[in-house]
């Protein structure tokens, strides 16, 4: 399997200490920059107000199966967390869409370390979600 990254991730943050740990708890502005050769895939995306990035955690090392994530004292599965030392070092992050210029997109609530390879962006899209009532694990009450 090959993944190419198709643009860059640029934020305030520049190691994980002191970037924020989900996008809800972050008010940074940053600038999601596809390469050149992308840019007639991003027509359209303005009329979104939100968009998911898929990136790769490049600042991660390796990976364990059972880790403390940030908003707990536990330690839980790696994939009931979204901990960054994993397997396949993929993030994901849903953003506000502040605007585009070109191949730059501008957004709001960015949870990034700066540098990080875009991989995908999908327009976030509130029906495509569950219809039923969601549970939310060990994180009831943390939030």
């Amino acid at each position: 399997m090959e993944i190419k990254p198709i643009g860059t991730i640029h934020t305030p943050f520049k190691r994980k200490k002191g970037t924020p740990i989900q996008p809800f708890k972050s008010k940074a502005a940053g600038k999601i920059e596809l390469f050149k050769k992308y840019q007639d895939g991003l027509n359209d995306i303005e009329g979104f107000s939100h968009i998911i990035l898929i990136y790769r955690f490049h600042k991660s090392k390796g990976f364990c199966l059972k880790v403390k994530p940030f908003m707990d004292s536990k330690l839980r599965g790696l994939f009931a967390t979204r901990y960054p030392r994993r397997p396949n070092q993929i993030g994901l992050t849903i953003v506000k869409l502040l605007g585009r210029k070109g191949n730059v997109l501008f957004v709001k609530g960015i949870d990034v370390i700066d540098g990080a390879p875009l991989l995908d962006v999908k327009p976030y899209v509130p029906e495509f979600g569950p219809k039923t009532s969601v549970r939310i694990g060990w994180l009831k009450g943390k939030m």
